[in-house]
């Protein structure tokens, strides 16, 4: 189907599209909550089929294929990635024999949703790469004899438009983009109904519309706005209303009359294509077919509207003044030493004070580091940890916060938390997966990379949230990130760890680093990147220990030679594992900013020798000061 075919159709009366297919496909029980959707073109067509043949005879004028995700980045979170022209070719089938059986003239598009995952630079899916997933679906789809293609339920502009342009580059299909609204009526990345427009059109879809979100009123007004400056045909295709967990399913509230009127409503204010999304059954669709036929249609050539930009809804970042704090000046004028202090199992803090105050008895202590669930065990919150030493100690916490453990939504109100409670170091992880620690069924989440995390963190320092909408102030977070100095891949450490102080880090910790060699080469690939760096220490305690480090915990290499050494020297191993510690101590003393000491199994004593033997060496390169300068 051309273009053009499209809009004479369009130039004659409005179209009707199916509703939701997910939500009947729950509705009728046959599958769970946590199934592949796609999969089911191969394992029970009949049902995808049956549902199609159920919205042609309520009355559609276009039934969207069962593909919404069946991209390559979606099916693999399924382990189905291989099958991804076969799921993609079968939803194009199905929905033909659907049409053939009915003997209307419908027409089939195409189905496409977002890949799932966040695009850098908060994830680390390249606008390249996702264009490249999008080109491949749509061009499997547009093969198998789909009449157009319509991108739904997108979130992004960005990824919208890396849609727009696949489609393009691999079909001359007409191309329907859609896009949804919060209840605020914008997009999540806080873009207006005008603003959609102004971006999609250049782009060059056939049709701009609104879909998903949380019902027919959001959808209507946003309607509205792109009508008064689009010059495109507009689309639209809401949800039925809120959804609401009930007795184990999802139910949605909106009757079939009252999105049979809102539907006519959206025609009358400027859409050409009205239908339904999440919960719209056959029902509300025979409703919504019986409406709008009463509309009669008056349309006018699509010729291009005058209209205004619309004016910047972004305001321009300021950078908070005030992110000072005594472990940053640390870090300017000095040696600035941390240790490791894992929060207990419980929720008693008394144990754990008195620790960090034995360290602090030895005057080398600036910063105590506060892992957040570290090895996945549960553990008291690491940041009302946090607190508890800023409000009770002069040592200052630097709290963890690891990207695995929460969605967006709890990171936002984390860092609220923390700002409203002075904790002014944050230190950002991915965190350790659930499955090594106390819940291994738990989910990790996976919505912003380490390098998204400290980009909101960089943003809400400008006062803004990740959508650039103006929060009650500007944070004053001192922002670190982690590097890997053994890292398999040495030359995409480095490009990770550019990408993080491009997006706002003020320090890096390294991961506990044991050959010196390393120390001696990243001394100087890192130095003249300009950024504080912390060295990684955790003393040996053992052969065994040595053994488990190198060869069960991600991100740690332990040379043959100190293994070797540390098996022969039998008993005296932490002896031995000590006097490595404080030469490395010395190497990092001389080449970086400073050390973050991770005792091992809270052995503080070890940790006392260590600070201690750091004082003898800070009395001794202040006396070497002193000799020089009396020369």
């Amino acid at each position: 189907m051309q273009t053009s075919e499209l809009f004479g159709h369009l130039q004659s009366t409005p179209l009707l599209c199916d509703g939701a297919m997910g939500t009947e496909l729950y509705r009728k029980g046959w599958v769970s909550f946590d199934q592949c959707l796609d999969e089911l073109n191969s394992d029970r067509p009949d049902l995808v089929r049956s549902i199609h043949r159920e919205y042609i005879e309520a009355g559609a004028d276009i039934i969207e294929t069962n593909t919404f995700g069946a991209n390559r980045i979606k099916l693999e979170t399924h382990s189905l990635d291989t099958h991804i022209e076969t799921f993609n070719r079968q939803g194009v089938e199905l929905a033909r024999q659907a049409r053939s059986a009915s003997r209307r003239n419908v027409l089939v598009a195409g189905a496409i949703g977002p890949v799932g995952k966040p695009l850098a630079p908060l994830g680390p899916i390249s606008l390249d790469t996702v264009r490249d997933v999008f080109a491949e679906q749509i061009g499997i789809l547009a093969d198998a004899g789909a009449d157009m293609i319509i991108l739904e339920t997108f979130a992004s502009i960005p990824e919208l438009t890396q849609a727009i342009l696949a489609a393009r580059s691999v079909c001359q299909l007409p191309v329907i983009a859609q896009i949804t609204l919060t209840e605020e009526g914008r997009t999540p990345d806080n873009y207006s109904p005008e603003d959609i427009v102004q971006n999609l059109e250049m782009i060059g879809p056939d049709i701009i519309g609104l879909n998903c979100s949380v019902g027919s009123q959001i959808i209507l007004d946003g309607i509205k706005q792109m009508a008064a400056v689009s010059t495109k045909w507009l689309s639209a295709q809401p949800n039925a209303g809120f959804a609401t967990y009930l007795g184990g399913r999802f139910v949605y509230r909106s009757p079939s009359d009252y999105m049979a009127l809102q539907a006519k409503l959206m025609i009358e204010s400027g859409a050409i294509i009205v239908g339904g999304c999440c919960g719209t059954t056959p029902e509300h669709i025979s409703k919504m077919r019986e409406s709008i036929d009463t509309i009669p249609l008056q349309r006018t050539s699509s010729r291009p509207k005058q209209f205004p930009l619309p004016a910047p809804t972004i305001p321009p970042a300021v950078i908070s003044e005030n992110l000072a704090t005594n472990f940053l000046d640390k870090l300017k004028s000095g040696f600035a030493v941390s240790v490791e202090v894992l929060p207990p199992k419980g929720f008693n803090t008394i144990t754990t004070i008195e620790n960090i105050k034995r360290l602090s008895a030895t005057g080398m202590l600036d910063a105590v580091n506060i892992p957040d669930s570290p090895r996945a065990t549960g553990r008291l919150s690491a940041l009302v940890l946090s607190s508890i030493v800023r409000s009770k100690l002069s040592v200052e916490p630097i709290l963890h916060l690891a990207t695995r453990h929460r969605n967006l939504v709890a990171l936002h109100s984390e860092i609220l938390g923390a700002q409203a409670m002075d904790v002014r170091n944050i230190f950002v992880v991915m965190g350790d997966l659930p499955r090594i620690g106390d819940y291994p069924d738990a989910t990790a989440v996976s919505d912003i990379t380490a390098t998204g995390l400290i980009h909101l963190l960089t943003q809400f320092n400008r006062g803004l949230d990740l959508a650039s909408r103006v929060i009650d102030g500007q944070t004053s977070f001192h922002i670190g990130g982690a590097f890997n100095m053994s890292a398999r891949d040495p030359d995409r450490e480095l490009r990770i760890l550019k990408r993080k102080i491009e997006a706002g880090a003020h320090f890096i910790l390294t991961q506990p680093v044991y050959d010196q060699d390393l120390v001696e080469y990243w001394s100087d690939q890192l130095n003249p990147l300009k950024i504080p760096i912390l060295m990684g220490l955790l003393p040996l305690r053992s052969s065994r220990h040595a053994e488990f480090l190198h060869n069960e915990v991600p991100g740690i290499v332990i040379p043959a030679n100190i293994r070797s050494k540390l098996e022969k020297s039998g008993k005296a191993a932490g002896t031995v594992g000590l006097t490595l510690a404080k030469e490395m101590l010395e190497l990092c003393y001389e080449h970086f900013s400073g050390v973050y000491l991770l005792p091992s199994s809270d052995n503080f004593d070890t940790t006392v020798q260590l600070l201690e033997h750091l004082r003898t060496l800070k009395v001794r390169s202040d006396q070497l000061d002193v000799d020089v300068q009396n020369l």
